[in-house]
């Protein structure tokens, strides 16, 4: 991870109200990120249960986890463009439409799996070897205050531990 050091994030919520802190270093969000993609927690799903949807208005688990591909995907390129950048600028992400235009309903569960764990252990390196004087590098996500790349490396541990909840939850 990054030596010796401990970084301690400041998180908070996306929604209106009062700020609610989450602290969680970076190294043990890297750590954990690791233990998940250890555990290999989605092996245990077959395809059948990972296509049912169970209303209109709520996607099937096999769409959460296209949800979390499109995180990484979205991630990858805002935790590398934030250590060459002297301040990254991106857009949202547009969730609905991503899902929709991926077609992640139409996809073996086993394939989105593979796809999502090797993403996944790629970000984790990346997060391990980011130069910790990139860490505070500001970056701004579609209308959404600034934070650090810092805070978005432990956010995106903090969100894709939530669907994994939902994934493996029903």
């Amino acid at each position: 991870m990054h030596g010796n050091e401990s970084v301690t994030v400041s998180c908070y919520q996306r929604v209106p109200g009062p700020v609610v802190l989450i602290m969680q270093t970076l190294d043990s969000a890297i750590a954990e990120l690791r233990s998940i993609l250890d555990s290999d927690p989605l092996a245990q799903l077959t395809e059948a249960d990972a296509a049912v949807v169970a209303s209109p208005e709520h996607w099937s688990r096999k769409q959460i986890l296209g949800h979390l591909i499109d995180s990484a995907a979205n991630n990858h390129h805002r935790f590398v463009r934030a250590q060459i950048e002297d301040q990254l600028v991106m857009p949202g992400y547009a969730q609905e439409a991503w899902v929709r235009a991926n077609h992640y309903q139409d996809r073996a569960w086993s394939d989105l799996a593979a796809l999502w764990k090797s993403y996944n252990l790629h970000l984790g390196h990346i997060m391990e070897e980011t130069p910790v004087d990139r860490l505070q590098a500001p970056c701004r996500i579609g209308d959404q205050k600034p934070v650090t790349l810092e805070f978005l490396m432990v956010d995106y541990v903090d969100h894709m531990k939530h669907h994994l909840q939902q994934i493996l939850g029903r």
